[in-house]
């Protein structure tokens, strides 16, 4: 079947700036004449001609609405452009963590291997006609695209003045197998896979599988995953029930849906609203005794939240105590870790762990693409950040599923002896254990989200000018509160990055106390609209008769003291944050 190559006028359109994952709008917006065309061609433009033609890319994403849209509009100047071949997963559904893995591991029936991939997927956000949809572009590491690259997607969305696209006819993508069309360039393929059998192989050569299907299918243990109606949906059948033994009953939310069933699929105790009552956390008791593990995904699931039996796992223990166990419970890291990685405002849970076991540490700023350059040097194994996303190298995005995963292992080799009868040791207790031989870091984090832009800018202006005087910020300091430690340093977080030398500026702000507490402040890129201000609390407790406090109550001082140095209801208007996890 031929097809024609046409050019096509446009112009700029203002605010097609990718931010930390990608591009990121409400769906009206994507939707406008040449909105999504203009992206797609400045990324083929920044990434040259020469690296798109014969290439192979891998289009596909979370399955949220204008999905199955986007693919044919991509599909069409994919074509257009010189691509050799489009692989899309079935019904446009591939997790981010998917498309990394195939990417790096996928063999064509002809030899070829993925290029890279335009990413369909605005992560956590809400999907549906009025929500949100996004677009990232990952690289042939499978890890999204540097910002040298992403800065050149920008500026050419502002001088962009034609795109290239064809009559390439739409492709059923609802069934597998390869639909061959020719063109001014030669032959050009679009190939329907399976969504999970890559990724799952890939799964099945780093846990033991064996091992963690004996913990699942023993009398004393429960199991629950909640997919929130993402894109996980697509995957947790197939690993859960159909490898694990799993019973279907434990699957919550598992079937993919254009807007998430309505909901906000983000793995949080806010979002999370099912599991975390069926997980004993909710605010009505009720008489079933809960599963002694629960999970949750966000929309295209490279995000994870840990539940045990009444009992929420922070997301900085939960990569503190994936890096102290991962040695001894995961055949993958049998010979050691390389090093380990957090983002900035991630708490410092893991860096004790990486002192202790003498192991590299590095702390990025936020964006997983800074994890990759470690990890594609050889520097680092097992790395995550505070907003619920951990993974290691097996690929160049986070991993929600691989966290599930590890954390089953790590259970499964505690209770290796237990698991007929006797008293299992539980993630409490794995948690608990964790803190009586590293300390505690107490940590919240506070998200005001859709703050008028200029105002959040202001904030954040006002904090950067306090840092130059610390006795005047000490002397406030000890007027909101005295009993809080005074602040020793303060800055805005500037990291080198020790493969390639770039510097990224302006991370967040950072005011650290004498006694290891921190406030972090930070505007997120991760929004539709408006900004989001992001406030990260942490206080860390080594004496070990003190560990075990409410959180809220350890916190609360440097919560006071976060509150009224930023003038956050000041500023914003707002007497509480939109989230608090």
């Amino acid at each position: 079947m031929a097809f024609k190559v046409s050019t096509v006028q446009s112009s700029p359109i203002d605010g097609q700036k990718p931010g930390t994952s990608g591009l990121r709008k409400k769906v009206k917006v994507f939707m406008q004449p040449h909105y999504l065309e203009n992206f797609v061609q400045s990324t083929f433009n920044a990434l040259t001609a020469e690296k798109v033609r014969g290439a192979t890319l891998v289009v596909s994403g979370d399955g949220r609405y204008y999905s199955k849209d986007a693919v044919q509009i991509i599909v069409k100047m994919a074509a257009a452009n010189g691509v050799r071949r489009v692989w899309v997963g079935q019904n446009s559904l591939l997790s981010t963590p998917a498309v990394s893995a195939v990417i790096r591991e996928r063999v064509g029936a002809d030899g070829s291997k993925a290029t890279g991939a335009f990413i369909l997927t605005a992560s956590h956000n809400p999907g549906g006609p009025d929500e949100d949809f996004g677009i990232k572009y990952n690289m042939e590491n499978g890890g999204p695209a540097p910002e040298g690259i992403t800065d050149k997607i920008y500026e050419n969305t502002k001088t962009i003045k034609e795109y290239l696209t064809s009559d390439v006819p739409d492709v059923d993508i609802s069934s597998i197998g390869v639909t061959s069309f020719s063109g001014p360039e030669g032959k050009f393929d679009v190939e329907v896979f399976d969504s999970a059998s890559d990724y799952v192989k890939l799964m099945k050569t780093i846990f033991d599988f064996q091992s963690i299907k004996k913990l699942i299918t023993s009398p004393n243990f429960s199991f629950c995953y909640d997919a929130l109606h993402g894109v996980a949906g697509a995957y947790a059948h197939r690993i859960f029930v159909e490898e694990l033994c799993a019973q279907e009953s434990a699957l919550l939310n598992c079937v993919p849906k254009e807007d998430f069933g309505g909901g906000h699929p983000d793995p949080n105790l806010t979002y999370a609203k099912e599991l975390v009552a069926r997980m004993g956390l909710g605010k009505s008791n009720t008489d079933v005794e809960p599963p002694e593990f629960g999970a949750a995904a966000d929309g295209d699931a490279d995000r994870n939240m840990i539940l045990g039996k009444r009992f929420f796992v922070t997301p900085s223990d939960s990569v503190a105590i994936i890096a102290a166990n991962a040695v001894e419970s995961i055949p993958y890291f049998s010979s050691g870790l390389k090093g380990v990685a957090r983002s900035m405002p991630t708490s410092a849970a893991l860096d004790v762990v990486a002192k202790s076991l003498n192991l590299k540490f590095f702390e990025v700023p936020t964006g997983w693409k800074f994890f990759g350059n470690l990890m594609d040097a050889g520097l680092c194994s097992v790395c995550g950040e505070e907003s619920f996303g951990t993974g290691s190298d097996h690929i160049r995005e986070k991993d929600g599923i691989w966290a599930v995963l590890a954390w089953l292992s790590i259970l499964a080799y505690k209770n290796k002896d237990n698991l007929r009868g006797g008293k299992l040791v539980t993630v409490e207790d794995i948690v608990r254990k964790h803190w009586a031989t590293y300390g505690r870091h107490y940590y919240t984090r506070y998200d005001y989200e859709n703050v008028d832009a200029g105002a959040a800018k202001e904030l954040m202006a006002n904090l950067v000018n306090l840092q130059s005087n610390l006795t005047v910020v000490n002397e406030m300091v000890k007027g909101i509160r005295p009993d809080v430690s005074k602040v020793a340093h303060a800055d805005e977080f500037e990291y080198k990055d020790p493969v390639d030398g770039s510097i990224s500026a302006h991370q967040g702000v950072r005011y650290l106390f004498a006694d290891g507490s921190r406030l972090v402040f930070r505007l997120s890129g991760t929004g539709s609209v408006g900004a989001t201000i992001r406030l990260y609390i942490e206080q860390y407790e080594k004496d070990p008769s003190n560990i075990g406090r409410d959180s809220q109550e350890a916190l609360s001082p440097l919560v006071e003291v976060a509150l009224k140095l930023s003038k956050m209801e000041e500023y914003t208007g707002r007497s509480a944050p939109t989230v608090i996890t």
